[in-house]
């Protein structure tokens, strides 16, 4: 009999090992609180799919996630990529900002070998809790050979998405997370089945390695009404990302503060707040004179992640331009 794949469950806390004083109450919990020994013993099933390991890495909740902590977690992640003895690795997360977490590794892990996020939409302690199907999926993702080279994965709902796309779309429906051209495929039966394959490129592929940090970055949400009170606090920032309306739209009254950031030596990258759409460079921004940058459909939160990487590789506007095309 063939050996099972050897996965390694790499814990971060969140929702999915979090815990409330009521089976009823799915919003009132503590993230963080059940280590990654107990989620793996919730799941027995788990046995039948892969041999496992079991680290904790971080027990916080994902709204607290920082740089720091990112980096650190691709370095471990890379570390466990390469060994020859790890044929797989989930990371458990927090939904609030699994998204960004996927992205960031998305780019900068040099592994074919399946890596998977998963989270929860309920606690543990809840009735009908989510977590440990969604464990179950995602580890069957985690060994299955049809998983290796699609990048960074995300699996939430029985849904198998790609980092580069995935984004949680819902405050608590367990189907909270979404992708703009659909999932890549579906967990079904303990099986992990793949319908389509993303053409950007991700991982071994990309022009990207784990930095030792980040530049600052901010995302500026617009709305009517907004003016150069909020831009005033902007200055400093290496990555500016500004959330604009519709097509990427820049309010006349904020072009001229945003461009002033950028003399001062901030990036300026337009995306849209809408969620979805590639973005055309045209507009009452006049970006192209301006030496700003354009997303292509990138949302808000990934373009902070991208450009980030971005200037770790270049600090040429015309170079960052392409990176946003390309990825």
């Amino acid at each position: 009999m063939a050996s099972l794949p050897r996965i390694t469950v790499v814990a971060t806390g969140g929702t999915i090992a979090g815990s409330a004083a009521s089976t009823t109450d799915a919003t009132g919990y503590r993230a963080g609180t059940t280590g990654v020994a107990d989620l793996i013993a919730a799941v027995p099933e788990l046995a039948e799919l892969a041999t496992l390991d079991g680290e904790q890495f971080a027990s916080i909740d994902s709204s607290d996630l920082t740089n720091e902590l990112l980096i650190g977690l691709a370095r471990r992640v890379s570390e466990l990529a390469d060994d020859d003895a790890v044929d797989g690795i989930v990371i458990t997360h927090g939904t609030d900002t699994l998204e960004e977490t996927a992205y960031f590794l998305h780019l900068v892990l040099a592994t074919s070998k399946p890596v998977v996020l998963v989270g929860s939409m309920r606690p543990p302690t809840a009735l009908s809790a989510d977590g440990p199907r969604n464990i179950f999926a995602a580890v069957t993702v985690a060994a299955s050979a049809g998983s290796r080279g699609h990048g960074v994965l995300v699996v939430m709902n029985d849904q198998i998405h790609s980092a580069r796309d995935v984004t949680k779309t819902a405050s608590l429906s367990v189907d909270a997370f979404e992708s703009p051209f659909g999932p890549l495929g579906v967990v079904t039966s303990g099986r992990a089945l793949f319908y389509r394959r993303l053409v950007r490129p991700h991982t071994i592929d990309t022009e990207f390695g784990i930095p030792a940090s980040l530049p600052s970055s901010a995302v500026l949400f617009a709305h009517s009404g907004l003016d150069s009170t909020l831009t005033e606090s902007l200055a400093g920032y290496d990555v500016i990302v500004h959330a604009g309306f519709g097509n990427g739209t820049v309010s006349s009254r904020v072009v001229s503060e945003l461009e002033e950031l950028r003399a001062n030596g901030s990036l300026i990258v337009r995306a849209s707040r809408t969620g979805s759409g590639n973005l055309t460079r045209i507009g009452a921004s006049d970006e192209i004179a301006n030496g700003w940058v354009a997303v292509d459909d990138q949302n808000p939160q990934r373009a902070r992640l991208l450009a980030s990487l971005a200037l770790t590789v270049t600090r040429d506007k015309a170079e960052i331009q392409r990176i946003f095309y390309r990825y």
